[in-house]
């Protein structure tokens, strides 16, 4: 079986001569259709800019990123929203819309039908367990709720591949365990599910748990390991 999404020797950096910054080193992973993969980094640890390079949302610096084998640098973001689905918990605008809106609006935007465009969006929320959020106002989402609804605005365009940032970042600990076995679930109804994440706890369920620190992936972690974990050098006094 092959790989869904694959990044071979990927490299980031930005800016040039004295002012370059090197944020991601030769990072090279394969992620599979049904597979749950998070990665743990502290902050600063490359994580972020992982997961957007993942989405397309950023071209690698060196190597190159594959979804579906084609390369996501060649594609000009057209993955994201058809085949990519890319959650950040926190809302950006639209704050005062409500969310049935917010999770349409994306698909309109993609020529899907009205009809079609609600069918999916009681679908997607009902999947992530936020059916009763349809008529709530965005900015009125408490943390679990905001991020059960940023995945399923992903679920209603119907992607392959998932990615999460911080997924139980802010969340309250007794929803925090809900949300990964909600993410738990998607991946085993097949979809391919990648998170990043700085809480040792946002490991539980994951398939592989790989550490980053320092721009590079430094192998597999279990949520007791990640507790102990020194800092990235660079974070070091």
């Amino acid at each position: 079986m092959s790989a869904l999404l694959e990044l071979d020797h990927v490299g980031k950096r930005y800016g040039h001569g004295t002012g370059e910054r090197v944020v991601l080193h030769d990072l090279t992973l394969e992620l599979y259709a049904g597979e749950l993969m998070a990665i743990w980094g502290r902050r600063g640890s490359g994580r972020s800019t992982l997961l957007r390079l993942a989405a397309g949302l950023q071209a690698p610096s060196t190597g190159v990123v594959r979804f579906a084998g084609h390369d996501l640098a060649r594609r000009d973001g057209s993955d994201l929203g058809a085949g990519i689905g890319f959650c950040q918990p926190a809302f950006r605008g639209g704050e005062d819309a409500l969310v049935i809106e917010r999770l349409m609006v994306g698909q309109l935007a993609r020529g899907v039908a009205p009809k079609v465009a609600r069918a999916r969006t009681w679908d997607a929320l009902a999947r992530a367990g936020v059916r009763d959020c349809a008529s709530c106002r965005v900015a009125d989402l408490p943390a679990g709720e905001s991020v059960r609804v940023s995945i399923a605005r992903a679920l209603a365009l119907q992607p392959a591949l998932l990615l999460i940032d911080e997924p139980t970042n802010g969340v309250d600990l007794l929803e925090r365990d809900e949300i990964l076995l909600l993410l738990r679930s998607l991946a085993d109804e097949g979809l391919a599910v990648l998170t990043a994440t700085g809480e040792s706890t946002a490991l539980s369920g994951a398939d592989r748990a790989l550490s980053l620190s320092d721009g590079e992936l430094r192998g597999v972690l279990t949520p007791a390991l990640a507790e102990v974990l020194p800092l990235p050098r660079r974070a070091r006094a």
